[in-house]
Parts: C-alpha cells; structure tokens; sequence
C-alpha cells in the first residue's frame, strides 16, 4: 500500500528569509520574495546579481569576503569620496568614513581589520589608514606617493607595488607595512600600473596592468603576472587574455581575474592554480576601473561598481560561486 507521504509529497518550509545553512537538496519558498528556492552543488561557476552598491562608484578600495565586504573610497561621479560601504551578503550598510578622500586606492585585510594605501586625493598620495570595523586611522605613509598600485596581505602586514607615483610613468617600487611604518622591498620586474593584486605579505601576486611606461604613448598591456616569495619577485603565469583596469581576488596559488580594458570592457574571468591561468565563467556585466571593489576567494567572491565605456560609474553587484560549491537558486516551472 503507497504511504501517504508518497501520495501527497513531502511539506515545503515557508520562510522570512532563506535559511542560514540550508543543506544540498533543501528547498524552501521564501514568502518576502515569493520565490520557491533550493541550494544545489553546481558543477560549473557562475555569476550571480547581488545587493546593488548605495551609490554608482569607481576606482574604490575593497577588503574582506564575498558575506563580509569592505568597499571604501572611489569616485561616486564627480571627485573623490572618504565614504565606505560595509556588505553582510544581503544588504550594504554605512561605516566610517576615511580621513582622506581619495580614488585609484588600494585595499587589503578583512571587513574589521582593512588597510587603505595610497591612491589619487586629488595627485598621488602615500597616505595609509587603518579600518577597525568601526572607524578609520591614520597610519604610516609610503615612500612613493602612487596611485593604480596594487596590494596584498592585512593591515599588520601589507604589501604594496607597482602603480604610477607620477603623470604618465609606471614603478617598480614595491613596500611593506608592520602596522606602523613601510619599508622597502625588492623591486618587480616590470613596472606597472592598473595592474590587479592579490596574496599575502610573503606570497603575493602581480596581475596584468599596463607599463613599463615613462611618457606618453610608450607602454602596453601586461599578459602576465608576478609572484613574491616574502623577498624576490619571479615569473609567473600568462594570461589568456592580456588587460589592465581588472579586478581580483584569492591568494597567490588559488587567484582570480575579473573584467578589465582591452580596450573595451571585457567579460572574461580567468582562474591561477599558482602555475597557470584558465578561463572561467564570464561576468555578466563586463566593466573596468582600478582598484574596483572585488573581494573573496576562487570559490566565493563579489565584485562592486567599475564603471563601463561613457558611464561615470555603476552600483552593479556581483557575486561568484566556484563551480562544485554549494549554491542557492530560484526554482522556476519548467
């Protein structure tokens, strides 16, 4: 005899919000969206739209994770902003503002223990501060005042290379930072700027960017990317598709590479396994700008803002899932 719960089917939960820690299989009908959904192991990556940023904004700073999101700076239009965004996966709430208003910054560290470097304020600048999950100090100021540079590490110890410390010229510059004062390192290979970083003060990585450059017209864009061992910079791997102005996430041996400028805004995500680069799934709204708020890992990340060709910057939001992660989707009808 067909047992009744074979007959009728088995109860779908009805919830406010989607579960904490749903398991795979589960599904669920949030009643505040009214959508029926599900967490499902994906077998490939995928971009997904997440909470749009308060303001349109380009060239910010970023640290943190894909559900705990820091996003200070960047040019909301007009100028520079000392605003900063904080994102708990869901919703974007109001932090403490930076002391110095500045675009083309970088950024490293956590949601609660982030560091702010250098950038546009309105010329170049060295200016440091440190986040504490509620307010912004000043730190040490680096030796070379730049901006478009990128960074690794935490607000102990960062580390800081490249960008362009004036009007059409690159550096090889690269400095670390104890959490009071900056030192110098070893040089890169290359000098460049609107390049993407990524990795720790002992096992960063350099990604793409444009340069060498020391005048008008006379760099070009980088393919490839460096890797800091705590002392020197060697080789790394080639990317598939050379750019500048992208975005990044992830540590030295497990990186990611999202949009930049060809020229043109391009889509293409690329994947470092510590050895080589492989294309991955595409974003869906491709956008370029240094230093645009991108956060997390090659499994979880988010990528902020940016801005596309005659546009002063988007709110766009993005979050990616690596593919076998766990991810949550709408159920639709068939």
């Amino acid at each position: 005899m067909a047992e009744y719960i074979n007959i009728r089917g088995q109860s779908i939960e009805v919830v406010a919000s989607d579960p904490a820690n749903p398991t795979v299989g589960q599904i669920w009908y949030n009643s505040s969206s009214n959508t029926l959904k599900g967490l499902n192991a994906t077998t490939t990556a995928a971009w997904s739209t997440g909470t749009n940023y308060p303001v349109t904004i380009l060239s910010a700073g970023s640290a943190g994770t894909q559900t705990a999101t820091l996003v200070f700076g960047g040019s909301p239009g007009a100028g520079y902003t000392t605003a900063t965004n904080e994102y708990d996966g869901a919703t974007w709430t109001a932090g403490g503002s930076l002391n110095t208003a500045r675009g083309h910054l970088a950024g490293a560290g956590t949601q609660t223990t982030a560091i702010a470097i250098g950038g546009y304020a309105p010329s170049q600048t060295g200016a440091t501060e440190e986040y504490n999950g509620t307010s912004w100090t000043n730190g040490g100021s680096t030796a070379t005042a730049r901006a478009q540079a990128g960074a690794g590490g935490d607000s102990t110890a960062a580390i800081y290379f490249g960008g362009t410390p004036s009007p059409y010229n690159s550096t090889v510059a690269t400095e670390l930072y104890n959490g009071t004062s900056w030192t110098s390192g070893n040089n890169m290979g290359s000098g460049r700027y609107s390049l993407a970083g990524a990795g720790s003060q002992t096992a960063a990585l350099a990604i793409s960017g444009y340069g060498p450059v020391s005048g008008p017209g006379t760099g070009s864009t980088f393919t490839g990317s460096e890797e800091y061992s705590g002392s020197t910079w060697t080789a790394g791997g080639t990317l598939n598709t050379g750019r500048y102005a992208a975005a990044s996430g992830g540590i030295q041996t497990a990186a990611l590479l999202i949009s930049g400028w060809l020229p043109g805004a391009t889509a293409a995500t690329e994947l470092y396994d510590g050895t080589s680069w492989t294309n991955d799934t595409n974003v869906n709204s491709p956008r370029f700008s240094t230093n645009t708020g991108a956060v997390g890992t090659t499994s979880a990340s988010l990528y902020a803002g940016g801005e596309t060709p005659g546009s002063p910057g988007v709110n766009t939001v993005e979050e990616y899932t690596g593919a076998g992660v766990p991810l949550v989707q709408t159920i639709t009808a068939s």
